[in-house]
C-alpha cells in the first residue's frame, strides 16, 4: 500500500484526486466557535409578462 493505490490517503495524493480517504472538507479544531454567516436578503420580484402587441391588418377599400 503506497502512493500507486488509490485507496489510500497517499495515493490520492499521488494522483492528485478525492475520495473518501482523502475528502476536501477541512476539520475544524475542537471547541472553536465560528460565527454565522448572515445570508444576503434577495427580494424577488415577479415581473408581469410582456404583453404581445397585435398588428392591425389595414382595412381593404
Amino acid at each position: 500500500m503506497g502512493k500507486g493505490d488509490r485507496r489510500t490517503a497517499k495515493g490520492k495524493r499521488y494522483n492528485s484526486s478525492y475520495g473518501n480517504a482523502r475528502s476536501r472538507t477541512v476539520a475544524k479544531a475542537a471547541g472553536t466557535a465560528t460565527a454565522p454567516v448572515a445570508k444576503k436578503a434577495t427580494k424577488t420580484v415577479a415581473k408581469a409578462p410582456a404583453k404581445k402587441v397585435v398588428a392591425k391588418k389595414a382595412a381593404k377599400e
